[in-house]
């Protein structure tokens, strides 16, 4: 195995392992379902939200064919994300892969274990007397986005200055 792999693999699974700890732990400890809102800090709080859709809540409606459907492409990006992962030529493209297949899968095993994905993470903003939130989200959709953002990174930046003539 390839250390670029390793590294990506070994990303992937402290993605999982921290979203899928964090959440047992708001849904079993901390009971979040009890509680409602938890006010962290002025701009944060905890509140638990139950998303049958994709990113930020759209396909909601979409029945159980369309769950299946979902879970079945699902897969076919985490399969040909890991096979993408393989011939990645930089550790920032190997990192930026298993966070997203790390991401994935934890909002995968979401959907089987409760039929939504669990998001928690809520943050906001009050300007002038008018409230502003962003959606409720957790860590896999966190690390999803980091990911997503290290290959445009890569793409655009690290790998254009690679290939300057210095």
């Amino acid at each position: 195995m390839s250390p670029l792999l390793r590294s990506g693999l070994i990303v992937a699974i402290v993605t999982l392992i921290a979203d899928q700890a964090s959440k047992l732990w708001l849904l079993h400890v901390f009971d979040i379902g009890r509680r409602g809102m938890v006010r962290v800090t002025p701009f944060f709080d905890l509140v638990l939200a139950w998303n049958t859709g994709i990113s930020y809540g759209w396909l909601q409606d979409m029945g159980a064919t369309g769950q299946t459907l979902l879970m079945a492409g699902k897969a076919l990006a985490i399969v040909l994300l890991t096979v993408w992962m393989t011939r990645v030529r930089t550790r920032l493209a190997a990192i930026g892969l298993g966070l997203i297949i790390g991401g994935a899968i934890g909002n995968a095993i979401d959907r089987i274990a409760y039929g939504a994905v669990v998001d928690f993470a809520l943050f906001h903003a009050e300007i002038a007397g008018k409230t502003y939130s962003w959606y409720v989200f957790n860590l896999a959709d966190a690390a999803i986005v980091a990911g997503v953002a290290a290959l445009l990174y890569e793409s655009l930046f690290a790998s254009a200055a690679a290939k300057t003539p210095r």
